[in-house]
């Protein structure tokens, strides 16, 4: 990890949204060692009041959880005009999600287990992508 990356991640503001507290546990912990600002939440619910209260630079959220999925809590951003990069954490590699996340401008799809690098990566790549969108 280089100078660099710590600089680019202070005062990010992430929102993780995962179902699994080890798994959430974990994601938060690689990407507070960098310097974001974490909010975390459970489900889908908690992360729709979550991104209504206050603004995020990005949203890692896992694609299966109960009541509200990841896909449910995309459309619900979406639909309120919030394009707020999303990355989506899953257990599952098949090509019909893939598809829909292309289909829904996710920046990125992470299989679990979630590497660090490969995590550090994926963050840097799609905040840079929507800055650049936005510019």
């Amino acid at each position: 990890m280089t100078m660099n990356t710590a600089l680019t991640m202070e005062n990010t503001h992430i929102l993780v949204v995962e179902d699994n507290d080890f798994v959430r546990m974990q994601i938060v912990r690689y990407l507070q060692a960098l310097g974001a600002i974490v909010t975390e939440a459970s489900e889908g619910n908690a992360a729709l009041k979550a991104v209504q209260e206050t603004e995020f630079d990005l949203c890692i959220v896992d694609v299966r959880m109960e009541p509200m999925d990841g896909f449910g809590f995309i459309k619900a951003i979406r639909g309120k005009d919030m394009d707020t990069p999303v990355i989506l954490v899953t257990g599952d590699n098949n090509p019909d999600l893939l598809d829909n996340a292309r289909t829904w401008g996710v920046g990125a799809v992470l299989i679990k287990p979630v590497q660090k690098d490969r995590l550090v990566k994926a963050v840097e790549k799609t905040i840079q992508a929507y800055r650049k969108r936005m510019t």
